[in-house]
């Protein structure tokens, strides 16, 4: 028999030993195992010298061991084939070709003079790939970027591509010492579950940032001037102490931005270099940086090739002037000014090209604006991307030019406040300008991310005062994409109630005319304290109708109108508050009294507004007034004229430093109707109260003219009225008033990138506010208990079924078996006569002197919604006022 008519070509003596560990259960794969396995190399015996070895002719070729895969399949693989000739190349070749497959986890030639048979044991199929231990990065984050998959083959070399980029994702977080532990676990009919063990590890911080070279400013100066921060308690709730090789890029371009500012026109930084210390947990950071001289600017002057440009009249328009600090900054502001002044005359890629001429003997800096020639653009087309649910219209009918129409700057700035201002989109929406089909033609591409824009507010709780109370509200501020408004509101507890419903249509039949409506019934229960018991003063019950229309009058200015009608029934408890069948000013006050009783209102009302904010919804520049009057009398028993002006201004400081000063005021006339001598014409219901939340550091109507109602210790000689603030048998009742205003002045505070992507706006603020003219109401006395005859304070008797007073008797006892005696103690009442305890009624804060109140507050948009927490403290503030130091609000968006 010949000596190489039978051998086994295998890399099994090679594979098996890596392979063979696929058959244990959750057996991890080690270092060595993920390292390419070597290429398999056939086993063939030494040749003998007797017989040397020779090429041989294929005379069958047989694949046995497949299970999923053809034997053609596999053969197609090979570069054998029947009747061709072969020898111990050929055949380690073909193991070669096995081994590229990844298809099998062992195989095996065997030659049997010339027929050849091929054994294979498939890789397994993967039944499921499963992640362990991922907590910080969700699995939707990871499953993305790994190959593997379930009914794919399993391979080891997908599971070294998986583990590195599962470690790469955990780098991108900033978690550099994150480690992947693969496992198999094999099932039955060869399948596997692939088990990625994650350990994630913490996360890597920028412990230190070392700065060489620097002279001129200090090491806090520059780290001011980065996006990365050093790990410390001051920001613990910045993202951007971890390490980032994008952001250590960005912050020495800021760094270099920084120095060209201050005219350091020559800085450069020559390394930054990023050490990982060896427990893989901190970074070290060090830039070496080159300052270089201070330079001014020298000569500044304009050269334009466009007609409408005049040099000599936009040169004296540029900020910087010969001798000024160099301020690489301001000279790229004023290409974007000289490029969007351009704009306003059509020219939309205008060429302003800066030439600079740098004198390093003097350090002066010279430039020359060159506006190079360019043809006038015009609007070729506008592209809305990216909105699914909101209608093309929609956003189209906010655009100020039209396709076909010259480019104007101005007109594409005002698209883009108006769009902003819808509140549908991102923030700070800029639509981009490309070049169209022709030198002359420009496309606007308007790329909007849409965001939630449905509000709900919902509530519930229990109260010893209030039981069971429940508050909720549902606003949708673009209802089916087309810019529509629908709102509902209701409100449930023991002492108020209300239900609201209301639409708006911005663009009737898409004309540029809003129209809306409200349907509303509000039962109100007004309340105060005796002692722990909350009273009732009146029941006000309003159900009425609104309907209102906008139209614009120019692109600024906008009229709105208005009609209402509503119906209103205020009451009193006539248990409390009557003798008989009339209210008893003793005991109720006469302006409560007054209130009484069932009224119409039919009230026709207008606003003319002017408003050029860059964003109504978040202001950062612009203004707005607004002049309002509303008329009531046509028809209806309610008669007046009610005034209002506001007014409010947006400063944008610099460095995300938003300065809002607003102010507002406002006045009831009455007309008709006889006045009388102890009631106001303009009812309790109707006048301007004030307080939170529109001003803050005091309660709700904390402001104002009201009466106070203060209890008396009695003692029949010596009555005492308490008057202390703590007193809860004291009621407080707010008159509001005719006439009211009302300023701010509040400051936007910016705080780091950690602090904006947690969605807080912090700011501080002064308000004033007063509101004051109304009619003094009559008022009830400790003199009104006092018995003119005897000289000191008595109780005061009241029949309910009759209504006549009278004062209490003398109290009288007696001993048994012995004589009655006076005790001096007028508290006794006639039978059929309930009493009155003594008190007494005092009026305050009607007056137009300033409330003062500064604080500071806070914007978060939470998880949970849009939340509002203010701390204030009343600086100056009139005897009666009510003051409070912390409010807050919640909502939620969908």
């Amino acid at each position: 028999m010949n000596s190489v008519a039978s051998h086994k070509f295998s890399a099994r003596t090679q594979l098996s030993v890596v392979l063979l560990a696929g058959t244990m259960l959750a057996t991890p794969l080690m270092a060595q195992d993920v390292a390419p396995p070597p290429v398999p190399a056939p086993t063939v015996p030494a040749p003998t010298p007797e017989a040397a070895p020779t090429a041989t002719t294929v005379q069958s070729i047989t694949v046995v061991g497949n299970q999923r895969l053809e034997a053609q399949t596999i053969l197609s693989y090979l570069r054998l084939r029947v009747g061709q000739p072969y020898d111990r190349a050929v055949l380690d070749q073909a193991l070669k070709d096995l081994a590229a497959t990844e298809l099998f986890k062992d195989f095996q030639i065997t030659d049997n003079n010339g027929a050849l048979t091929i054994q294979v044991t498939e890789n397994p199929v993967i039944n499921r790939v499963i992640l362990e231990g991922n907590k910080r990065l969700k699995e939707d984050k990871i499953r993305p970027e790994i190959k593997m998959a379930p009914r794919q083959i399993y391979t080891r070399s997908k599971v070294r591509a998986d583990v590195a980029r599962i470690i790469e994702l955990y780098k991108r977080q900033g978690r550099f010492a994150a480690t992947v532990e693969p496992k198999m676990v094999s099932l039955d009919q060869n399948r596997v579950d692939v088990v990625f063990e994650i350990n994630e590890g913490p996360k890597s911080k920028v412990r230190q940032i070392n700065i060489i070279g620097n002279e001129k400013f200090s090491d806090g100066d520059l780290k001011d001037e980065m996006a990365t921060k050093e790990a410390g308690l001051l920001t613990i709730l910045s993202s951007n102490t971890s390490y980032d090789p994008d952001r250590l890029a960005y912050d020495q371009q800021k760094v270099r931005l920084f120095y060209l500012t201050n005219g350091y026109a020559d800085f450069r930084v020559i390394s930054a270099v990023a050490e990982l210390t060896s427990n893989k947990q901190d970074f070290i950071i060090t830039y070496v940086v080159e300052e270089g001289e201070r330079y001014k600017f020298g000569d500044v002057d304009v050269q334009s090739e466009i007609r409408d440009f005049q040099p000599e009249m936009l040169k004296k328009l540029l900020p910087m002037k010969t001798g000024d600090w160099y301020d690489a900054k301001l000279v790229e502001d004023t290409v974007e000014s000289l490029s969007e002044t351009a704009g306003l005359f059509g020219y939309a890629f205008a060429d302003i090209n800066p030439e600079f001429r740098r004198n390093p003997e003097d350090r002066t800096m010279a430039i020359t604006f060159n506006v190079g020639e360019s043809p006038r653009t015009y609007v070729e087309r506008i592209d809305v991307n990216g909105n699914t649910l909101t209608h093309d219209k929609v956003v189209r009918r906010e655009f100020r030019l039209n396709e076909g129409d010259a480019f104007n700057s101005f007109g594409v700035k005002r698209t883009e406040s108006r769009i902003n201002s819808l509140g549908y989109f991102q923030e700070n929406l800029e639509i981009e300008r490309k070049e169209g089909s022709a030198p002359d033609r420009i496309i606007l591409e308007t790329n909007v991310e849409e965001k939630p824009t449905g509000e709900l507010s919902l509530s519930a709780g229990f109260s010893s005062i209030e039981n069971f109370l429940l508050q909720a509200s549902i606003r949708q501020r673009n209802f089916r994409g087309l810019g529509q408004q629908l709102q509902a509101s209701v409100n449930y507890s023991s002492y108020s109630k209300s239900i609201e419903l209301g639409f708006t249509e911005p663009y009737l039949f898409d004309r540029n005319i809003s129209i809306g409506g409200s349907v509303y019934r509000r039962d109100l229960n007004s309340f105060n304290f005796i002692d722990n018991d909350r009273r009732t003063t009146f029941e006000q019950v309003t159900t009425g109708a609104q309907i209102n229309v906008g139209v614009p009058l120019t692109e600024f200015m906008s009229f709105f109108g208005r009609y209402s009608i509503n119906f209103d029934d205020v009451t009193l408890d006539k248990s409390i508050y009557y003798f008989g069948d009339e209210c008893d000013p003793l005991v109720a006050g006469r302006y409560l009294c007054d209130a009484i009783g069932s009224r119409t209102t039919s009230l026709l009302g207008y606003t003319l507004a002017y408003d050029d904010r860059d964003n109504r919804l978040r202001p950062t520049r612009g203004q707005s007034l607004s002049l309002s009057q509303d008329f009531a009398g046509l028809g209806g028993s309610v008669k007046y004229v009610r005034t209002r002006l506001a007014g409010s201004k947006h400063f944008n400081l610099g460095s995300r430093f938003i300065l809002n000063i607003s102010a507002e005021g406002g006045y009831i006339y009455p007309f008709g109707g006889r006045p009388t001598p102890t009631s106001d014409k303009v009812r309790l219901t109707d006048r301007f109260f004030l307080g939170e939340p529109q001003m803050r550091g005091f309660d709700i109507r904390g402001v104002g003219p009201r009466v106070i109602r203060y209890a008396a210790t009695y003692d029949p000689l010596n009555p005492v009225i308490d008057t202390s603030n703590d007193n809860r048998g004291q009621i407080d009742d707010a008159l509001g008033g005719r006439a009211y205003y009302q300023g701010r002045i509040e400051l936007d505070i910016p705080l780091g990138t950690g602090a904006k992507e947690l969605g807080l706006r912090p700011s501080i603020f002064l308000d004033v506010g007063s509101v004051f003219s109304v009619k003094r109401p009559t008022l009830t006395t400790l003199d009104d208990f006092r018995d003119p005859a005897d000289g000191f304070t008595k109780f005061l008797c009241r029949n309910a079924t009759t209504g006549v007073s009278q004062f209490a008797t003398e109290t009288v006892t007696t001993p048994e078996g012995g004589v009655p005696t006076p005790t001096g103690d007028y508290t006794t009442c006639p039978e059929g006569f309930s009493s009155l305890a003594p008190f007494e009624e005092r009026f305050f804060g009607d007056t137009w002197m300033p409330r003062v109140a500064i604080g500071a507050g806070v914007n978060w948009n939470s998880p949970f919604g849009p939340f509002r927490i203010d701390f204030a403290y009343a600086l100056r503030k009139e005897e009666g006022d009510d003051t409070k130091r912390f409010s807050f609000n919640v909502g939620t968006q969908f």
